[in-house]
């Protein structure tokens, strides 16, 4: 949920501020320059998240392209992922957003309840999510951000309102604050070490490669 709403009409300004503080990070500034670019694509004013039924349809195509099963339900009846399928009665963003979990997500918790992150914020069992943590903290907090970003610029790779999920998943809280700008500087650097991300910042179909250790979350 977005932290500080945004109002449409001050967006563009607040993304060309956000672009400018990237003039000497070429690739960041490529990669940001795309997702403000699918403003292009946003209808409604109030920026909610798509509901657009070939966005879901899309997304859903994504999930069965990483052998990911799919349920036709809430997750609020169940999990987001229950570590075989993802819930697909939600926004087309929360589901790609799953999508990018499975991939950020080290070999050995893929097939775990909501990726071993404990509840997202979807997950109707809650007390069993939980149960199944086993990352927490600071790095819990750096994998979800990794798959957000991840998710967005799969968002992005789709020619969905990326923008939407960007603004809603608090990539611009903070502005064009130096510590917001280096946020999304690490979380791209991450993505592009471990090959998430090809030399443009385009996704790529990787998954992570290392079990859980302070390497993967360098920078």
């Amino acid at each position: 949920m977005i932290l500080t709403p945004i109002a449409f009409d001050c967006l563009d300004e607040q993304l060309d501020h956000f672009a400018e503080g990237l003039q000497n990070q070429p690739l960041a500034q490529m990669v940001f320059m795309r997702i403000a670019a699918t403003k292009r694509h946003v209808t409604d004013p109030s920026l909610a998240l798509s509901t657009d039924p070939n966005h879901h349809r899309q997304a859903v195509a994504l999930c069965h392209a990483f052998g990911m099963e799919t349920i036709d339900a809430p997750p609020a009846q169940g999990f987001t992922w229950d570590g075989r399928s993802v819930w697909v009665g939600c926004e087309p963003s929360v589901i790609i957003h799953e999508v990018a979990h499975l991939q950020c997500a080290s070999p050995s918790r893929r097939g775990t309840l909501d990726f071993g992150l404990g509840a997202g914020p979807e997950t109707g069992r809650r007390d069993e999510a939980d149960g199944a943590a086993a990352v927490f903290g600071l790095e819990r907090d750096q994998e979800e951000a990794l798959a957000s970003l991840l998710g967005v610029l799969w968002e992005v790779a789709l020619e969905q309102p990326a923008i939407l999920a960007f603004l809603e998943q608090n990539w611009l809280e903070g502005g064009a604050s130096p510590l917001n700008r280096d946020h999304f500087l690490k979380n791209l650097a991450i993505l592009r070490h471990n090959g998430l991300i090809d030399a443009e910042g385009h996704p790529t179909k990787a998954l992570r490669e290392e079990e859980d250790s302070r390497i993967f979350y360098l920078y």
